[in-house]
């Protein structure tokens, strides 16, 4: 890197960071007067050089025609001297020579070959004199004996640059002026712009909990940014309330088999038989495996609940409908677990921890209260793959089936150490499902017991 390009760099960032440190106000308004001071600048110099021509051209206008007038006097005979005037027409010969009997002209050569084709030349009045103070305009013209001769007219150019500078300052001080307009309207519009922003940001610092902020009524993007910060307070909102209601169930959970472990270390403490210590320890320890399945319940519906889902794969619903029985048949002795389905495949978008997660819940909750049968149907249709489970147990009461979703919830609270259930697992079930755009539901089986159906999106469907 050259030794310039590293002295630059510091000096960008220091602008660079000068400019990021502004406001919006002021950002906005600095570059709608720098976009003013460019524009107006261009109008100026385009205006001031239109102005020089157009009175220029009205200065030729006049010479020519003077000219013209005296070049006819000398065609028709009359004398040079006659149609010369001291600080007007002078008739030269075509080397540049005066033949009026006045004075030098101070013209260069090159400016009277200019004169004699016709073109303006800005040159000096007298010899040695301003360059830029006198415009010549002339003609060629025979006089009555044949000899052309070149008669020139003359102006002072005072005026004009008068006019000019005058004209410059009067179209820069406009310029300025309209640059200075353009800034204090720009820094007000701004200011009148941001000001709902403002009265958000007022209302955002004060705004009590379940309130939102006011929604403008205009629909431009202030009003998208109200209605998408409500959006957000809302999932803040929801999120806080389940993070509360998770807390305090968790808690409420977790304080028994806690309450259990240190109850009975406390008694193997004060008690120390040897007897009594092994069944304390005995009873320590399946204490301390309910808890552990109830932490990994709560971790596993946290995470169904969070809402970050890896990308969905199809996965064969029948296929690992059979493997999940297979599973549940080598954990429970005394259930006959069957599988009906009238398909061969039964593609579903999802991941296959999901599927399995949602099919071991389901015949685990199954299983824990059936008497001696459980149903797993996979039913495929047009959009969706139907997951059913039907038990032959108690059955869960009508004021109960939507409840039973729930963290927590035991349709028989009695029975939970019975039937060892923390009531996550169709908690767990209803969040993975979901979450993949499914519903799930329960009501009554034909046996009698409780039926679990799962609606779970083909892989066709949800592409």
């Amino acid at each position: 890197m050259s030794p310039g390009r590293r002295r630059r760099r510091p000096v960008v960032r220091t602008v660079r960071g000068w400019w990021d440190r502004r406001t919006v106000q002021a950002r906005v308004t600095l570059v709608a007067a720098l976009a003013a001071l460019v524009g107006v600048t261009v109008l100026v110099v385009i205006s001031g050089t239109l102005l020089g021509w157009l009175s220029l051209e009205s200065i030729d206008t006049r010479l020519r025609t003077e000219a013209r007038r005296a070049a006819s006097a000398l065609s028709t005979g009359t004398a040079a001297r006659e149609v010369a005037t001291p600080g007007g027409v002078r008739v030269l010969n075509t080397a540049g020579e005066p033949v009026d009997g006045l004075g030098p002209t101070g013209l260069r050569p090159w400016e009277i070959n200019t004169l004699k084709t016709g073109e303006g030349v800005t040159g000096r009045g007298v010899p040695g004199g301003d360059a830029s103070r006198v415009r010549w305009r002339g003609t060629v013209v025979p006089d009555p004996s044949g000899r052309p001769l070149l008669v020139l007219a003359r102006s002072e150019l005072a005026v004009y640059h008068d006019v000019r500078s005058t004209a410059d300052h009067v179209l820069v001080s406009g310029a300025l002026c309209g640059v200075l307009f353009v800034a204090v309207a720009t820094w007000a519009a701004v200011r009148a712009a941001l000001r709902p922003v403002r009265r958000m940001r007022l209302a955002a610092a004060e705004l009590p909990a379940g309130r939102r902020l006011p929604v403008p009524e205009a629909d431009d993007e202030l009003r998208g940014l109200a209605l998408a910060t409500n959006e957000m307070l809302d999932r803040r909102d929801a999120d806080t309330e389940r993070l509360r209601r998770f807390t305090g169930d968790a808690a409420h959970e977790l304080r028994n088999p806690v309450g259990a472990i240190r109850t009975q270390a406390e008694v193997a403490v004060l008690h120390p038989d040897p007897e009594l210590a092994q069944q304390t320890l005995r009873e320590i320890s399946e204490e301390a495996l309910r808890l552990s399945e109830l932490v990994d319940g709560l971790l596993a519906v946290a995470r169904a609940e969070a809402g970050a889902r890896p990308v969905g794969e199809p996965v064969d619903l029948v296929a690992a409908a059979w493997s999940a029985v297979e599973r549940a048949r080598s954990g429970r002795e005394g259930v006959r677990i069957g599988l009906v389905t009238p398909f061969l495949t039964a593609p579903v978008l999802a991941t296959p921890s999901e599927v399995s997660t949602v099919l071991d819940n389901l015949l685990a909750n199954a299983t824990r209260f059936a008497r001696a049968l459980v149903r797993v149907s996979v039913l495929p249709a047009a959009d969706v793959v139907r997951v059913v489970v039907d038990d032959d147990g108690p059955g869960i009461p009508p004021e109960h089936r939507q409840k039973v979703f729930d963290r927590f919830h035991r349709v028989d609270p009695s029975r939970a150490g019975e039937h060892g259930g923390a009531g996550l697992g169709l908690a767990l079930v209803a969040g993975t499902v979901r979450g993949r755009g499914g519903a799930v539901r329960a009501d009554s089986a034909p046996e009698g017991g409780a039926r679990i159906e799962v609606r779970w999106p083909s892989a066709g469907s949800a592409e």
